[in-house]
């Protein structure tokens, strides 16, 4: 696949519990490319977050070879990583995470700045995100005054504020209702497209996922295409 953003090869990932192994990726291996987006399905405890979390820099694998936008990550530095995943990976979870004090600008703010942006430009760019998203409104109000499927919406703005290359999403859509949750997942996947991201979605949501560009399974270890 040319144009790879993300690539993933031979993840071993073993835990264990009460003296016992318990493999939990035996070789998974996966190539997203720019603009692509893919669902990640599978049965709850099957590894689909251990996956993700292993694809985010944000926990290590046993074995096996992960690279971002061609760039190989074994090696990295523990300060490499953490500059990786702030400029080129962008998270959504099931449960927004939104800081409960601040606004939803300001929520999309923080990481802007964090990656060294300046204030104003950080509330420039996060006003605009949100405005895009149906939010333009809202750029005040704090999570708690927000409803489900606006809280996630900023979390998608959050997600992509730094326009990284990657979007790992954690059922994504998993705690709204129906319409709620098509509405989001339109936003999100118009995103990937005109950004060009590549994203990996772990859902349960079958009707969502035959929607994606392609639905691989992690069947006992092993990601499979669907």
């Amino acid at each position: 696949m040319s144009d790879v953003a993300l690539g993933l090869c031979d993840i071993e990932r073993t835990f264990v519990q009460g003296g016992a192994k318990l493999p939990v990726l035996r070789g998974a291996s996966l190539e997203l490319a720019a603009g692509e987006i893919v669902a990640l399905l599978g049965p709850s405890g099957s590894g689909k977050s251990t996956l993700l979390q292993i694809a985010g820099l944000l926990e290590p694998a046993d074995s096996g070879e992960i690279s971002i936008v061609g760039r190989p990550c074994n090696t990295m530095s523990e300060s490499e990583r953490t500059l990786t995943r702030r400029r080129r990976l962008g998270f959504v979870y099931q449960h927004h995470h939104l800081l409960p004090e601040f606004s939803a600008v300001e929520n999309v703010m923080l990481p802007q700045m964090v990656a060294g942006h300046s204030r104003r430009q950080a509330r420039e760019r996060a006003g605009g995100l949100l405005t895009r998203f149906g939010l333009g409104e809202r750029l005040s109000h704090r999570p708690g005054r927000l409803s489900g499927g606006e809280q996630q919406r900023v979390a998608i703005a959050r997600a992509v504020a730094n326009e990284p290359a990657v979007l790992l999403a954690d059922e994504p859509t998993g705690n709204l209702d129906h319409g709620t949750a098509d509405e989001v997942f339109a936003e999100l996947m118009a995103e990937v497209r005109t950004r060009r991201l590549a994203a990996l979605v772990a859902t349960h949501n079958t009707d969502l996922a035959r929607r994606m560009d392609r639905v691989v399974t992690l069947r006992e270890g092993i990601l499979e295409d669907t």
